[in-house]
């Protein structure tokens, strides 16, 4: 598997790690706020990509008049599966799509919603032009991304455990990818690329990352994202190993249970 694989690819036990652990951990506030902040007036058609297990993709269902239609697609069928079984309030479109090719027509959708997606696409402007492509005139295109790693301590203290663990060859995977595009510089430098002429508005968010133990932020981040592929890499024996090592670190700074450290992210949303 090639480096790029093993960032974009969640596949395997992954899906349902990542839903019973991440999910609740991280994500479920930012998608509550994602939701919030989308003009519910004139809308119809809403599509959702990278939607990985479907909080946010939820989060619309709830939120939104049943007249409104509503797609999520994700790259990983494994995703898209585990947030079927999941499910909705209500009936959604699932589809396995990749964002650099959609399988929409030009000018579908009035909104497009990306939770902390546009980190893994291996192309950004191209897959920002195909954003475009199916946006209406006037849609609005609406996103967020996490802060540097440093500003999200439980992602921070896990890689610093890692680095310690794996001296030689630490595995960055959170600093590379999901950590890695914070830059407002290089966001608005994408999007211009990707044909988006509009001004981008930033919004940066702070909110609080809790989960009941800290094994279980250690068995998040080490074994429910694509990390566990660059432990495996390394060495395949050792993915407990360095999970134990992850939970030890966090114990050591957050305590063994009950454990809140702050999460930080931007919300950028653009019109066509």
């Amino acid at each position: 598997m090639s480096n790029l694989d093993r960032d974009i690819i969640f596949d395997g036990s992954i899906p349902k790690l990542y839903e019973k652990y991440f999910v609740p951990m991280v994500f479920e506030p930012y998608a509550a706020d994602l939701v919030s902040r989308l003009p519910q007036e004139s809308l119809s058609h809403v599509l959702e990509v990278a939607a990985g297990t479907g909080v946010v993709t939820r989060a619309l269902a709830s939120a939104l008049s049943e007249n409104v239609t509503i797609v999520a697609t994700d790259l990983n069928e494994g995703m898209v599966e585990q947030a079927k079984s999941v499910g909705t309030r209500r009936p959604v479109e699932w589809r396995q799509a990749d964002v650099v090719a959609l399988p929409f027509p030009d000018g579908t959708f009035d909104a497009v919603l990306c939770q902390f997606g546009v980190m893994f696409f291996p192309d950004k402007p191209r897959a920002f032009a195909e954003v475009r492509r199916v946006l209406r005139p006037g849609g609005l295109f609406l996103f967020n991304v996490w802060d540097r790693i440093e500003k999200n301590e439980f992602a921070h203290t896990v890689t610093s455990a890692l680095e310690a663990f794996f001296p030689n060859d630490p595995p960055h995977y959170h600093a590379r990818i999901p950590h890695g595009y914070w830059s407002r510089d290089m966001i608005e430098h994408d999007l211009v690329a990707g044909g988006f002429t509009a001004t981008p508005e930033f919004t940066t968010v702070a909110k609080q990352s809790h989960t009941l133990w800290a094994r279980s932020a250690a068995m998040a981040y080490c074994q429910g994202t694509p990390l566990r592929s660059e432990i495996e890499a390394r060495d395949p024996s050792l993915l407990s190993d360095a999970t134990i090592a992850a939970s030890d670190a966090l114990t050591q700074r957050f305590g063994p249970r009950d454990i809140t450290g702050k999460t930080q992210a931007h919300v950028i949303a653009v019109r066509k």
